[in-house]
């Protein structure tokens, strides 16, 4: 494995008081941090990377593209995502039976409630600017499932997908075949995922958990860096209805002796995180206290970033996504991959400056803040919870002057809609409600009854086909001449996302 260029780290009394200013911002942020802190293990130190790709389109190919929805409709025959019976014991029993492939290479793992695919993506870029053979998984798809697995930065072609597949079906069936319940269809896809990136080979994984931690399929790694993105509430029913036991559950990924990144946090949430790293010997290195944003300046298609890592300061990082949201997953990025080469820990300096610039400067998140058309503009985004919301519009209302914004929102049933949609109240002038084609999708009528009682009847608007509901929205901010700098925002699913980005001609 490739090492890392460290640079000498020179004093700069000037920014370590700047940092001192926004340890003082968190902690004010969440005052109890300062009692959590005791008792924990904490990371204290004095001391051409891949393009990124878009989303992939169906294969040219009729016979390839024949065969991947033979194996797409062979998946979907199986336990759906949201279908769970929490226990690691049918992904570990394929593992068993697969040789334990997870076991062949080191693993970042990334868990959270908003922002991991996001995250998992600069970590990926950065790993890759140092030379570094990646493969990434993450979930859900936006367009393509072979979005979810990623070799070197590029969902692996369909023709590796289905040979993926090809080669554990026998080995699916057999633990079928011994387990009261079969393989679902997120561990079948995580099984290909850990299978391929053995046969790869690639230096590092980067596993994002498709939901919790603990009983979450991808849960049969031992990542010896553990990333926890912001938590907020999301999957109450499965996970917990306070943050603080939806940490319980995320908690899980947290391995004996690892590293443990920790994003700004609730306090509760964060006592258990703490609680956590500390039974199992972890060391924490915590965003506002280790590592954070230094400073941040909107620029032309993104932001320009000063962030403080575990070894040290990185100056000018353009970062070409919006919102202060990708800002915060940018400094969490960098510090675990900083905390995988041991900076901080087991060798002093930090990674080469001009490298890590390369890196971020590659980065794309399809469906986040994703410009797609212009005249007017049409900004894709899939936050789908409140708290997702909520950085969505922010990051809207400061990197885009809109005079006027249309919405376009099509969420799924089991969300908090009423959350999501007083989210964004503040910022929409009128919302266009709709429906995607998932079987989990909110019913139109639902949905618009909640929308109702949000913006009031005047500013909302029905359109149950999504293709109808875009033309009704590009023309409501096309109407009047005055609203000349108007835009629209699709939002509310990654599905919805997804389906918009076909339909607006993406691929």
């Amino acid at each position: 494995m490739s090492e890392p260029r460290p640079s000498d780290r020179h004093d700069n009394s000037d920014s370590d008081d700047a940092f001192a200013e926004i340890v003082d911002e968190e902690t004010q942020r969440d005052p109890d941090l300062a009692v959590i802190e005791a008792g924990s293990r904490t990371l204290r130190t004095r001391s051409g990377p891949p393009q990124g790709d878009e989303v992939p389109a169906r294969p040219a190919d009729p016979e390839v593209d024949k065969a991947l929805r033979a194996v797409e409709q062979e998946l979907a025959g199986r336990w759906g995502e949201t279908k769970l019976e929490p226990s690691v014991t049918r992904i570990a029993a394929l593992m068993d039976v697969l040789g334990e492939p997870q076991r062949a290479y080191p693993s970042i793992h990334i868990t959270g409630t908003n922002g991991k695919t996001s995250t998992a993506r600069m970590i990926e870029a950065l790993l890759g600017a140092f030379d570094l053979r990646t493969g990434r998984y993450t979930s859900p798809h936006v367009q393509s499932i072979t979005e979810r697995i990623s070799l070197d930065g590029s969902p692996i072609d369909p023709e590796r997908f289905i040979e993926a597949y090809q080669d554990i079906k026998p080995y699916v069936e057999m633990v079928d075949t011994q387990q009261p319940y079969r393989l679902s269809f997120f561990e079948v896809l995580t099984g290909m995922a850990y299978a391929a990136f053995a046969d790869a080979p690639v230096d590092v994984a980067v596993v994002e958990v498709g939901m919790g931690g603990s009983w979450d399929a991808t849960n049969v790694i031992d990542g010896s860096v553990a990333v926890v993105t912001p938590i907020s509430l999301d999957h109450t029913d499965r996970l917990g209805t306070t943050p603080a036991e939806i940490a319980g559950e995320k908690a899980g990924i947290i391995k004996q002796g690892a590293t443990v990144i920790l994003a700004q946090q609730p306090v509760d949430a964060a006592q258990v995180m703490l609680k956590k790293a500390v039974e199992v010997d972890a060391t924490v290195a915590r965003e506002g206290m280790e590592f954070g944003v230094v400073s941040r300046e909107i620029a032309v298609g993104g932001q320009l970033l000063t962030l403080r890592g575990l070894g040290g300061e990185y100056e000018e990082i353009f970062l070409p996504l919006y919102g202060a949201h990708q800002a915060h997953n940018a400094a969490v990025a960098l510090s675990a991959v900083e905390a995988f080469f041991g900076i901080g820990a087991e060798q002093p300096g930090s990674l080469d400056v001009d490298t890590v610039r390369r890196a971020f400067a590659s980065v794309i998140s399809p469906g986040r803040l994703e410009v797609v058309r212009s005249s007017p503009t049409v900004v894709l985004d899939a936050a789908h919870n409140p708290a997702g919301a909520r950085a969505t519009a922010d990051g809207l209302s400061e990197a885009f002057g809109f005079s006027r914004l249309i919405g376009v929102v099509g969420t799924s049933s089991d969300k908090d809609v009423k959350g999501l949609l007083e989210a964004f109240e503040p910022i929409f002038a009128e919302v266009v409600i709709t429906q995607n084609s998932s079987g989990r999708a909110m019913d139109v009528d639902e949905l618009a009854a909640v929308a109702v009682e949000v913006f009031g009847e005047d500013r909302v608007q029905v359109e149950p086909r999504l293709d109808d509901a875009l033309e009704a929205a590009i023309t409501l901010a096309e109407e009047e001449d005055e609203y000349a700098g108007a835009g629209v925002l699709v939002t509310g699913s990654v599905i919805t996302v997804g389906e918009a980005r076909l339909l607006l001609g993406r691929r």
